[in-house]
């Protein structure tokens, strides 16, 4: 069992469900609105519960250039999606709000979500400048809320990004379980779509035994039965679409196909 949420279901597959671009980041489509990011997430949510994955995580990839901290517009919009898609989703789901840990809280906690992902501890340089993200008050906000039943994924090596933290991710990964109460712990490759390295994976899963901890990004085909022979779930989303493309609509057939080879391993 890896969260209450999952029942006794093993080995989880927590999907992607990419909206589009927000208001007020330069990808925003205005002509089509928030009604149109409603629309296309929709699709991809369908797709992915037909195709068997056990979890659907919102989240705002398509926010490109990232910011560290949520503009008002961003957030309200992607939580009246998330809302609005609610009566759709049959599975647990969880939110992401890209980089901005409380956001992502706020946005799981008045949308019911089960889970939350995001960089909540380390010292980064990134592509977005110096990170430095605010665990102590997500996790506040968390408790304010009533929400802690909601857990927190930390990603513990982000993306787009350079761990200023020369501490082997391995006791990285422990510490943020002992000092700042990790959920489940999150292994990453360097970006979107790309496998992390398979010995911080086995490094991570052998310090960090009181927590679940899943693959992060590149997870395929090829490799999720050397993947889950180690880590007890993963995170997909650029395998999912259609080519392989993150920024594509969900391809079916691939989610049905990579779920069906799921089955045999868990």
């Amino acid at each position: 069992m890896v969260f209450d949420c999952f029942g006794d279901r093993k080995k989880v597959v927590i999907s992607m469900a990419h909206i589009g671009a927000l208001p007020g980041s330069p990808l925003y489509n205005a002509d089509g609105g928030v009604q149109k990011l409603i629309d296309d997430v929709v699709a991809d949510v369908e797709k992915l519960q037909d195709g068997g994955v056990d979890a659907i995580m919102f989240g705002n990839e398509n926010d490109r250039p990232y910011v560290f901290k949520g503009s008002p517009e961003s957030i309200a919009a992607m939580t009246a999606v998330v809302q609005a898609i609610k009566p759709a989703i049959k599975v647990p789901f969880g939110v992401n709000y890209l980089w901005d840990p409380s956001a992502s809280v706020a946005i799981g906690a008045v949308t019911g979500a089960s889970f939350v992902r995001e960089i909540f501890t380390g010292l980064f340089a990134s592509d977005m400048g110096l990170w430095q993200p605010d665990c102590a008050s997500a996790s506040r906000l968390r408790t304010a809320l009533r929400r802690d039943d909601m857990k927190l994924l930390f990603n513990i090596n982000a993306e787009f990004a350079y761990s200023l933290d020369q501490r082997p991710i391995a006791l990285r990964a422990k510490s943020a379980v002992f000092s700042s109460l990790a959920d489940a712990i999150l292994v990453s490759g360097p970006i979107t779509g790309q496998p992390a390295e398979a010995s911080d994976l086995r490094s991570v899963c052998e310090a960090v035994t009181e927590v679940p901890v899943f693959a992060n990004t590149g997870v395929n085909l090829d490799n999720v039965r050397d993947v889950l022979s180690i880590a007890q779930g993963v995170v997909i989303g650029t395998h999912f679409k259609i080519d392989g493309n993150t920024w594509n609509a969900v391809d079916g057939s691939r989610v049905k196909r990579f779920m069906d080879l799921v089955e045999t391993l868990r």
